[in-house]
């Protein structure tokens, strides 16, 4: 059963998504009457139920349903990178504010949406709206520039030594994170004081710097 972390529009698009493919899913948002709640009519999640349900919460609950249901794809449609506020929860990481200079070292400015509190968001399309249901070309089709690489592959050569999580291409417009990425991911920081960490397609993608909570 897979998770949709976000029941706005985006998060509607995932549910119908994997609706159209027979695949089961819950839908994770703090507000109990979002959109998808409203358009497909979701039960609550019950565990001993195998059906397309939703659950009122936040990221405490996508880690707690990620362990007990093992998901195949985690689609991260909610405004938060997903992947920096799982440790949070999960290890008891917080935000290591210098460590974004870490990874902008490496960053091309002219790929930097925004860069401070923990996180740098970059985007090959940095100052205008993307197209809908955009297929991802090289050359982008809003701002006409030739991609050197794709995203994930700059931003792992910005943060050598951090953790990046490819987001999978599934149709024009939506990508979600494999299961298997994040759980490596849990696996690899459990050793660390340090990590940057970051979730990208290849247009856009977010580095957030997190270390140790101080005890």
């Amino acid at each position: 059963m897979d998770i949709v972390f976000g029941g706005g529009r985006y998060g509607l698009e995932a549910a119908e998504y994997l609706a159209s493919q027979g695949r089961k899913f819950v839908v994770i948002d703090e507000d109990e009457n979002c959109l998808v709640r409203r358009e497909l009519n979701l039960p609550e999640y019950r565990e001993e139920v195998e059906e397309s349900s939703f659950i009122r919460g936040g990221i405490k609950e996508l880690v707690r349903l990620f362990f007990d249901l093992q998901p195949e794809y985690v689609f991260p449609t909610a405004p938060i990178h997903v992947a920096g506020a799982f440790l949070m929860e999960h290890l008891g990481f917080e935000v290591w504010y210098e460590g974004v200079n870490l990874a902008l070292a490496g960053i091309p400015m002219k790929v930097v949406v925004s860069a401070g509190r923990g996180s740098v968001v970059v985007s090959y399309n940095r100052d205008r709206d993307c197209l809908p249901k955009c297929r991802a070309p090289d050359v982008c089709p809003v701002t006409g520039i030739k991609k050197p690489a794709p995203m994930y592959e700059l931003v792992r050569f910005a943060i050598p030594d951090g953790f990046v999580i490819e987001s999978h291409y599934l149709q024009p417009g939506l990508g979600a994170i494999r299961g298997e990425r994040l759980r490596e991911m849990v696996e690899w920081a459990e050793r660390r004081e340090n990590a940057l960490v970051a979730t990208a397609c290849r247009c856009h993608g977010v580095i957030t710097a997190l270390r140790r909570a101080e005890r």
